[in-house]
């Protein structure tokens, strides 16, 4: 795919190129072009969360278990790492049309993990900085046409690169609270917070036939959303489940319902 080049005088926001004619560029492009800009912002202000819970952390704090079972402090940062540069091969695929798996195998991106962990604190450190970095240049790399160029997921699943930002987004938010270092689901700015609900209820959405749970979500602000999930298979029925988005959250990303009452086992991700 050949994406289409920005003027010298383009307007960039947010470090993405969004010139061109306005006539030029239909709905579904403009929105794409909107949906990574506006997450991209988001982006940059969980990681700077997320490289100021990084930087105060010493050689035994590196160490210490994360949240994650079987992976210390050291693995989660190199994972974060390793997963930017995933995002990147992701961006790249979009903007050349060439094929750029996020990563080559299961098994690599495992050993990756396993090797990086290995190293000193502040080499694991520099290495997310330079990660990160190396994200917001194949951001700000991509064109507008780009953003609607369909790539996939290491489980096969296929979307615009639009999405790539928000996958982003959801890493960065998850993993600083599996980082175990104080930061909550509740420390999610309310700006944040719909789009990792609709990434986390996605895997989860009701098909024909089976339990079904209706999810209310209270937003800061007063508003709300809800969906129809599916159940885990031996589930019948219909059950409602109601909480706050920081309440919420922990079930869907991680099964823990301890904040909330009744919640019922999910369907496991698709």
């Amino acid at each position: 795919m050949s994406g289409s080049k920005a003027s010298a005088g383009a307007d960039r926001t947010g470090g993405l190129t969004t010139g061109g004619p306005p006539g030029q560029r239909t709905p579904a492009l403009v929105s794409a072009v909107e949906r990574a800009t506006s997450a991209h912002g988001l982006v940059r202000a969980a990681w700077a969360r997320l490289h100021e819970a990084v930087a105060g952390l010493d050689e035994d704090a590196f160490r210490a278990p994360s949240r994650l079972p079987g992976w210390t402090r050291a693995h989660l940062v190199s994972h974060l790492a390793r997963n930017a540069d995933a995002l990147v091969n992701l961006l790249t695929w979009a903007r050349t049309g060439i094929e750029h798996p996020a990563y080559a195998s299961r098994a690599d991106r495992d050993a990756d993990i396993e090797a990086g962990a290995d190293r000193l604190g502040q080499v694991i450190r520099e290495d997310l900085y330079a990660a990160c970095d190396r994200f917001h240049a194949a951001v700000a790399r991509m064109a507008d046409d780009q953003w609607t160029a369909v790539v996939a997921h290491p489980n096969g699943r296929t979307f615009p690169a639009a999405e790539v930002v928000e996958l982003a987004l959801v890493e960065a938010w998850n993993h600083l609270v599996d980082l175990d270092t104080g930061t909550a689901y509740a420390d999610v700015p309310a700006a944040a917070l719909e789009r990792l609900l609709e990434h986390a209820v996605r895997p989860h959405l009701a098909g024909a036939g089976g339990g079904v749970v209706t999810v209310v979500v209270a937003l800061p602000g007063g508003g709300q959303r809800s969906w129809d999930l599916a159940m885990a298979a031996a589930s019948t029925g219909s059950v409602e489940v109601r909480g706050s988005a920081a309440a919420v959250l922990p079930w869907l990303m991680r099964g823990d319902s301890s904040a909330l009452s009744d919640a019922p086992e999910l369907a496991t991700w698709g």
